[in-house]
């Protein structure tokens, strides 16, 4: 992979938000999630939908934080706008687990 500068790496926006809600897609070719994440006065409530079925039902993520680039342009999934992408990582099957932080934190809190 090749490698970037740091100020490239400030172009990309990834905040943390708090999923306020959270819906199955059955819509989506892949099994997916809609989810609507709170990021705060700033950028406030944005859309996404995620492949992240297998480790979270709809219920679960209402009320977790998650991360998430919030500055891609908006990207239409089928009858649904996505506006954010949210983060994960596969596991051993490559299923996605959400990236989170550790710790409770302001919502809207920028990546460092």
């Amino acid at each position: 992979m090749a490698e970037i500068s740091f100020d490239d790496f400030l172009k990309v926006d990834i905040r943390v938000g708090r999923v306020t809600k959270a819906e199955p897609f059955p819509e989506a070719r892949k099994p997916a999630i809609k989810m609507w994440v709170d990021f705060g006065g700033e950028i406030g409530e944005r859309k996404t939908s995620a492949q992240v079925t297998v480790h979270y039902d709809p219920e679960a993520l209402v009320d977790r934080q998650v991360m998430a680039v919030v500055n891609f342009p908006p990207r239409q999934i089928g009858k649904f706008m996505s506006e954010v992408l949210v983060l994960g990582f596969p596991d051993d099957n490559g299923d996605i687990v959400l990236a989170t932080p550790d710790k409770e934190v302001p919502v809207g809190g920028r990546m460092h």
